[in-house]
């Protein structure tokens, strides 16, 4: 398999796949990284692990829609093209 530009997204397409099917209350309580424990305080910058989880939840929220779409896409070329 070389590496081009179409196997650089079908990568990234499964990389943001894993980040959006990560269940907050049985996968990532459990290593620490629940919604409890990145409370800061009024004025402190967040830490890198408050921006991860945000990450997480935003990319979970905004990307639910299109990643439906790209995945479809992405089957459909695999099916076509192999």
């Amino acid at each position: 398999m070389a590496f081009t530009l179409y196997s650089l997204l079908q990568a990234s397409l499964l990389v943001v796949n894993a980040v959006a099917v990560l269940h907050e209350e049985r996968f990532l309580r459990h290593v620490g990284w629940g919604t409890d424990q990145g409370i800061g305080g009024f004025g402190e910058e967040p830490g890198i692990k408050a921006q991860l989880m945000n990450l997480i939840r935003s990319v979970r929220t905004v990307m639910r829609v299109p990643l439906i779409a790209l995945n479809s896409i992405t089957i459909v070329l695999l099916l076509l093209f192999g």
